[in-house]
């Protein structure tokens, strides 16, 4: 991976874990931005397995789209399990 993946990387978990801050509440750059990364995770896994297709245009909002979703996901199961 070179320096510029990892930078867009990092730039779409914070503004994914920006929106799902709006959907379950939190703050911080670094809550943000955490929540953001693992969102992509989850939130890629879980569109693969469900066969769900996002696609609102443009393939970086698609991918913003589903780590937000993710990361509401992983704070909603962080609050259940806390």
């Amino acid at each position: 991976m070179d320096t510029k993946a990892i930078v867009i990387w990092c730039v779409i978990g914070l503004v994914a874990g920006w929106l799902a801050s709006f959907i379950v509440g939190g703050g911080g750059l670094f809550r943000y931005l955490l929540t953001g990364l693992i969102g992509a995770f989850v939130g890629g896994f879980l569109v693969k397995s469900t066969g769900i297709s996002v696609n609102v245009g443009h393939p970086l909002l698609n991918e913003v789209l589903v780590a937000a979703i993710g990361a509401v996901v992983v704070v909603l199961v962080a609050r259940i399990l806390a």
